[in-house]
């Protein structure tokens, strides 16, 4: 059995053999963008996100068969997210140097302070713009902090629920 990475320009049509029944290649790293304008390639790199978001617009005088496949567009969906997420963390582990991750201070004391460092694998640290990672929710508890020492304490708290 071989596996076949998702990042690989083939593992749509691969995965997705009834959405992509021509065997289109789907997104990997080495897309450039295309200026509009001119109709050539820069020397930009095209990310998951717009690959795919590009790929789900609903075209005027247009078919976009994706749209079309019900439950199996769901399950796509949900694959690409993924797919997104992964670059997105890959990029933030091989640009560590240029986070800047060896200035968080409370990492080093932690792994100073450690005795047991045989647990500790590689330190990777997840910044602020990452969503559900320490710092942003760090900084979304400051935020909250900084709302009440200019406006005052809350009065309401209401909340809304949609079925």
């Amino acid at each position: 059995m071989v596996r076949i990475a998702e990042t690989h320009q083939c593992y749509n049509a691969l995965q997705y053999p009834i959405i992509f029944w021509d065997g289109a290649d789907g997104y990997h790293f080495n897309i450039k963008l295309i200026n509009p304008a001119t109709n050539k390639e820069m020397n930009k790199k095209c990310y998951a996100m717009h690959y795919y978001s590009y790929r789900l617009m609903i075209w005027q005088d247009e078919d976009n068969y994706i749209l079309k496949c019900h439950q199996l567009f769901h399950q796509y969906i949900v694959d690409m997210y993924a797919k997104i997420e992964s670059e997105h963390l890959l990029f933030i582990r091989l640009n560590q140097t240029k986070l800047c991750s060896e200035q968080y201070i409370h990492l080093q004391d932690a792994v100073v302070n450690d005795s047991n460092t045989t647990n500790v694998g590689r330190l990777m640290i997840l910044p602020s713009s990452y969503a559900g990672s320490c710092h942003h929710m760090h900084e979304y508890a400051q935020d909250a902090i900084a709302y009440v020492c200019h406006y005052g304490r809350p009065d309401l708290f209401i909340t809304f629920t949609c079925n």
